[in-house]
């Protein structure tokens, strides 16, 4: 039998190679076929949730599919995410990510599942500021004036927290350790009440996420400092903390999971359409109207921003010995 000549060989073999591609792309191209889930760690109505019905929504929108969000508050989110990572692998099932999963990598010891192995980041979506306040009465203008007065009141000064194992608890604690001061922890159910016991003077200090910005704009608490690295626009005023403690930087985020195993090409689609939904004005302009910032990425760039995270956050909860509710 007569041997193919190369050329034809060739072409042969390179129309082989694309065969096993050719299902792979239609399923991109089919996906979603069916209304997507979004499931969220907290309850309905706080600003989570608000971000994954816009996220949601601007999704559905290109997508051409109904997103709902299922709310499956507990355990610190890892409720949320342990059904995530029971979920079929096929991109109708995504997780928001927020910092909680990366401090619970840390703060829990018995999870049924490994967040880094078992989630694929898909998109990040923004980050959360947090704002150092104290109540007018706490004699401190500054952070330097702060860490002043902490040091001739050791032991005196009370620290609020959302509560234990919270973004509030560990960026105050992070503050703790490089700013060299001691402070009580004050635990409570939620960022809320920690905020309003500052109010009325139960508490000396909270770093706080923005939803304390009205009450900073009408005087009933002082903003000291924000954990960002560079100022923030709804508080041009405001200095970072950074500024004061070299290299103190805390913020909170949001994103897209998966479970693993899901398609690359499931996830890459999913990552090109969130982001292209973060370009739009409209959507900027929601998300800095909550006071969050933009933050994409592509699906690798995600994935390492959250290993890094784990491994930051992970040398200040066990050296504060922070242990969950």
């Amino acid at each position: 039998m007569k041997l193919p000549h190369r050329r034809q060989f060739l072409h042969l073999a390179a129309g082989a190679a694309v065969l096993p591609a050719i299902p792979r792309i239609a399923r991109a191209q089919t996906y979603p076929a069916r209304p997507v889930r979004i499931v969220v760690g907290f309850a309905a109505g706080g600003g989570t949730d608000i971000v994954a019905r816009l996220i949601g929504q601007s999704l559905s929108n290109r997508l051409g599919q109904q997103l709902i969000v299922e709310n499956r508050p507990g355990a610190g989110t890892n409720i949320a995410t342990e059904a995530v990572v029971r979920a079929p692998p096929d991109g109708y099932t995504l997780l928001q990510v927020t910092a909680a999963n990366v401090f619970n990598a840390t703060l829990y010891d018995n999870l049924s599942f490994n967040f880094i192995r078992d989630i694929v980041p898909v998109a990040s979506i923004a980050r959360t500021p947090f704002v150092m306040i104290v109540n007018p009465s706490v004699p401190a203008k500054t952070v330097p004036e702060f860490i002043a007065y902490a040091n001739v009141n050791p032991g005196k000064i009370s620290m609020g927290s959302a509560g234990n194992g919270s973004a509030p608890h560990i960026f105050g604690e992070h503050f703790k350790a490089m700013a060299g001061v001691e402070m009580i922890h004050v635990p409570y159910r939620g960022n809320a009440p920690a905020v309003t016991d500052l109010i009325g003077g139960q508490v000396h200090v909270v770093f706080s996420d923005m939803s304390a910005l009205e009450y900073i704009k009408t005087g009933k608490v002082r903003a000291l400092a924000v954990t960002t690295l560079t100022p923030l626009q709804v508080l041009p005023d405001v200095p970072t903390i950074g500024e004061f403690v070299p290299g103190y930087e805390a913020s909170a985020f949001l994103g897209i999971g998966t479970p693993k195993n899901t398609p690359r090409e499931i996830v890459d689609k999913l990552n090109r359409e969130i982001n292209a939904g973060l370009a739009d004005p409209s959507v900027k302009s929601q998300l800095a109207g909550l006071s969050y910032t933009l933050f994409a990425s592509s699906s690798a760039e995600f994935g390492k921003f959250m290993a890094d995270e784990i491994q930051k956050w992970a040398k200040v909860i066990r050296a504060a010995n922070i242990k969950p509710q």
